[in-house]
């Protein structure tokens, strides 16, 4: 009984002029969105290439630490997945690779919002009359009155519905994907590919979540015409309200402090009061040396040249300068770090609030599937805040390698030339490893993707719930 009934809703689905106007409607939208972004992608790529190219150049010629890390500070390539969902990454090296405000203004759609715009909005408009659109017609009551249970017809409409919708989907995304395949510019591995099984497994559980939202608002209704109605300010309420209402929230319910204020504070700290820190305290623990190497009297009037001189010839002056020069570096860090220290203490307060404040933004904007359907399908492809964190775990290591590289090389430096200014003096940094993005491997993204997963399955299986409970007590009369 099931399989005819399955069979019939399919049938009339396929028959219907909206089923053809979805069909051309994602036809057209998913490939041509595939084709462009592919060719987004190409053009990332080349811009990343190029900057790198002149990176290399410029450290040829004019590499010295004052300037170094700014230059080669880690940045994530483009990724091959952009080609397909944007996510976050477009933003992650906006200022060193784009220009064009014009991307940034008129945002280009991706499978993201294909999913979470047009697939809800087309699965409540399958569904909207699915239970009183058969109370109208009358079809309902003759179904129910040959003894066909309740939720047998409810689970082929919700079945045949979203299977006469997601098929559609498939068939679409397979021509996407035959652009991408066709470009040899864009290659996916297989965690790729594995991610994107995971990511349509998601886009059938959000499917489903909003085709059963349409079969409850229907089985609620008597005509077709109040539902329609009401699965409207529902789809508003749940794709358009709440998730953007929701970052608005948590900063009322957790405050934090602007970060403005705050990187002008930490600016004034580590730039203006270190420097007059650094010279006080240098000039305090050099003229103590002074005055216990009589040798250096004069030293802080002295040329670079003459300093020189005056070590070559003199080896008590060479000791005494050791340690005049010492002395200086020292209070020079210990300048470093105590206003190093001060804007740690207002950076971490910072960052401690903007997290509390990010996660309950997170946990609010949960209540709307969209948003769950969002994160699963950033965090999936690598584009989304998982990938953000797993990216500056990578930043901190490479990190703790520049500077013990940089300790290194300083040293050598002074070992060369005791003179020498190791901060503002060009050095070669061909020996430097430089950094290497790797995408979190498939089993850490699907780790990462649980919770919007079951969500999803949880707000499917509640709305098919809720939907039963009403058609039960539905008088098809």
């Amino acid at each position: 009984m099931f399989r005819a009934m399955l069979a019939k809703e399919i049938r009339n689905h396929l028959l219907s002029f909206r089923f053809l106007a979805v069909f051309v409607l994602l036809m057209v939208i998913v490939p041509v969105t595939v084709l462009i972004l592919s060719t987004d992608a190409v053009r990332k790529q080349d811009d990343y290439s190029r900057r790198q190219a002149e990176i290399q150049s410029y450290l040829r010629q004019y590499a010295h630490f004052n300037r170094l890390y700014p230059v080669i500070a880690p940045s994530q390539p483009p990724i091959p997945t952009l080609a397909l969902v944007r996510g976050l990454s477009d933003n992650v090296n906006m200022n060193a690779f784009n220009n064009d405000p014009l991307p940034v203004m008129f945002p280009l759609i991706d499978l993201t919002f294909i999913v979470t715009i047009l697939l809800s909005l087309a699965a409540l408009v399958f569904s909207y009359d699915a239970v009183s659109g058969d109370r109208e017609d009358g079809t309902l009551g003759l179904t129910l009155a040959n003894g066909i249970p309740r939720s047998t017809v409810l689970a082929a409409k919700l079945v045949g519905g979203a299977a006469a919708l997601f098929v559609p989907f498939l068939l679409s995304v397979s021509v996407g994907l035959i652009i991408i395949l066709i470009n040899p510019r864009i290659g996916w591995s297989a965690s790729d590919w594995g991610a994107l099984g995971l990511l349509l497994a998601g886009a059938a559980l959000y499917l489903l979540v909003f085709y059963g939202l349409g079969l409850l608002v229907s089985a609620r209704h008597a005509s077709s015409a109040s539902s329609i109605m009401t699965s409207l300010v529902v789809w508003v309420l749940v794709v358009l309200v709440v998730p953007n209402l929701s970052p608005y929230l948590a900063e009322l319910i957790r405050p934090a402090p602007s970060r403005i204020q705050i990187g002008r504070e930490v600016d004034r700290l580590t730039d203006v009061e270190r420097d007059n820190l650094g010279r006080k305290l240098s000039a305090e623990r050099q003229a103590a040396v002074i005055r216990a190497n009589p040798v250096l009297a004069g030293v802080e009037r002295m040329s670079e040249n003459e300093v020189k001189a005056a070590i070559a010839r003199d080896p008590a002056f060479a000791k005494a300068y050791e340690t005049y020069r010492t002395e200086r570096e020292a209070a020079w860090r210990e300048a470093n770090v105590i206003q190093g220290q001060k804007a740690d203490v207002l950076q971490a307060d910072l960052r401690r609030k903007e997290e509390a404040q990010t996660k309950l933004a997170l946990k609010l904007s949960l209540v709307s599937p969209l948003a769950g359907f969002a994160y699963l399908a950033t965090d999936l492809s690598s584009t989304g805040m998982l990938n953000r964190s797993h990216f500056s775990r990578l930043v901190g290591i490479w990190n703790t390698a520049y500077a013990d590289y940089a300790q290194k090389k300083m040293a050598e430096m002074r070992r060369a030339d005791p003179t020498v200014d190791v901060w503002n003096t060009a050095i070669d940094v061909s020996d430097l490893t430089r950094f290497a993005y790797k995408q979190a491997s498939l089993d850490e993204r699907l780790k990462g993707v649980l919770t919007p997963f079951l969500i999803l399955f949880g707000m499917g299986l509640a709305a098919f719930v809720a939907a039963y409970v009403s058609f039960i007590r539905y008088d098809v009369r």
